[in-house]
């Protein structure tokens, strides 16, 4: 609703351009997001900071795993007072497990949105540098219910990310 506004207000507040004259861009920023390279590579570095973690705790989860089915299986011919310690035991490396795993999600999260952020930033630069370099009037970003193949400038910034 706001591009409305301020296409309108453009329109009004130009009255002596014609509409021919005013050169106006749109990027389809789903597209850029998926398709650019430094997508790929932002992943890459997610991926390589993150791996020994996510395979720590995928060990811990197997050992977890194995000492339940040992308890299931001892646990008939333990004495009571010795399943009970193990259970506890059992039951304080699961939380500490699920407290391991909040926290990897936390740090991934806030990771991968601080990678996300570098990555629209370097996308509006690449957008403003070719909207200079080709002297766009207004270039629309985000929002955008239709453009026409012929103000659909994705492509552009694609090479531009591409070229980076």
């Amino acid at each position: 609703m706001k591009f409305v506004w301020l296409l309108l207000a453009l329109g009004l507040g130009m009255t002596s351009l014609n509409a021919a004259e005013l050169k106006i861009g749109v990027v389809n920023a789903a597209a850029v997001l998926e398709q650019s390279p430094q997508k790929a590579q932002a992943l890459a570095r997610l991926e390589k900071e993150f791996s020994s973690r996510s395979k720590s705790l995928e060990q811990k989860h197997k050992d977890l795993l194995a000492k339940q089915d040992k308890l299931t299986k001892d646990g008939a011919i333990l004495a009571a007072e010795e399943r009970q310690s193990k259970e506890r035991a059992l039951l304080s490396d699961q939380r500490d497990l699920k407290r391991l795993q909040d926290e990897y999600s936390e740090d991934l999260s806030i990771r991968r949105n601080e990678e996300l952020r570098k990555l629209e930033k370097e996308i509006a630069q690449a957008i403003v540098e070719l909207a200079k370099k080709e002297s766009y009037d207004l270039v629309l970003y985000q929002g955008v219910i239709y453009a026409s193949d012929r103000t659909d400038l994705t492509a552009k910034v694609l090479e531009q990310l591409k070229a980076k």
